[in-house]
């Protein structure tokens, strides 16, 4: 009888000490030192991941994936929640395995040790409409909302946590501080209707800045402000246009596409643009409608890096 006290008390501060509210003794068991290259800063705070995953509105027939589970916090809420299967995307080989023996007993996790902005989310999406929450790396943040705005078709509703001034990008509206190619993008894909901040006082490590949690729908195809055709061109419009932020819409546009000063103008006039505003000033509208006033330029010029 002592003994199996004592063995239940050991299982109980193990249990504690691997809580993923404690990160620091957790990450040592997982041989895990949290890197700065990775973007790795773990949320400690049980009440804000309560709050992220209520955000899911999760039921029972939802499928979700969660994107850099980590240690587990938010996999912990979500398990916990009416829902039909869970992927966790991880791309730490040794927080994967913790993550396996953890949930080794639940049939509706999945743990993939991979990185996500190489994985084919199509091909692991089996039962679309997916729910999709994380905690995003803070380096990567905004190339998985890209790669998730490719396949908005295949989610119904994200909750995801970026450092606050990627955030204040990608809700942003013309006019504002920080409207950017990443503002556009997201409007095109996205209607945000959450936000919160989430102090820096509740990572492990802490980073320099706060944190914010942000609530997306996406908007049905058939409402979509391009036709499925249009797509490319619209995004390769928004990408030159802020490939020069500081210049002017006609002088950004000629710099990216190579078009002279009369193809430029003339595209901009057709299009009802002001040639000396700039990109930041220009709403998803007016960048549809250019897209298609450029139409054959931009079949015939090569495409540009994003802004």
């Amino acid at each position: 009888m002592t003994i199996v006290k004592k063995s239940r008390i050991g299982a109980k501060r193990q249990s504690a000490i691997e809580a993923p509210s404690r990160p620091a003794p957790a990450l040592a068991i997982a041989g895990v030192r949290p890197a700065k290259s990775r973007g790795q800063n773990f949320l400690t705070s049980a009440a804000v991941a309560e709050r992220i995953v209520a955000a899911g509105y999760l039921e029972a027939n939802d499928d979700v994936i969660e994107i850099g589970p980590g240690l587990g916090i938010l996999t912990e809420k979500i398990a916990a929640r009416p829902h039909r299967g869970l992927t966790l995307i991880e791309l730490d080989s040794r927080l994967a395995a913790r993550l396996r023996e953890r949930f080794d007993a639940d049939d509706s996790v999945r743990i993939v040790n991979a990185d996500f902005l190489e994985a084919n989310l199509a091909i692991m999406i089996e039962r679309p409409p997916v729910k999709v929450i994380g905690n995003l790396p803070f380096n990567v943040a905004a190339a998985i909302l890209r790669r998730l705005s490719d396949n908005s078709r295949l989610i119904s509703r994200m909750v995801l946590m970026f450092q606050r001034e990627v955030a204040a990008r990608i809700r942003a509206r013309p006019g504002d501080d920080g409207y950017s190619a990443l503002s556009v993008y997201t409007a095109l894909y996205w209607e945000i209707d959450l936000h919160f901040a989430v102090a820096a006082g509740s990572f492990h490590p802490r980073p320099k800045v706060d944190a914010e949690v942000l609530g997306f729908r996406p908007h049905p195809v058939e409402s979509r402000p391009f036709a499925a055709d249009e797509e490319q061109a619209v995004l390769r419009t928004v990408r030159a246009a802020f490939s020069a932020p500081r210049k002017t819409i006609r002088n950004a546009l000629g710099h990216a596409l190579g078009l002279d000063a009369a193809a430029t103008n003339s595209a901009l006039e057709e299009s009802g643009i002001d040639p000396v505003v700039r990109a930041e000033t220009l709403c998803v509208a007016d960048f549809v409608r250019l897209a298609r006033t450029l139409g054959s330029e931009l079949k015939s010029r090569p495409s540009v890096h994003d802004a």
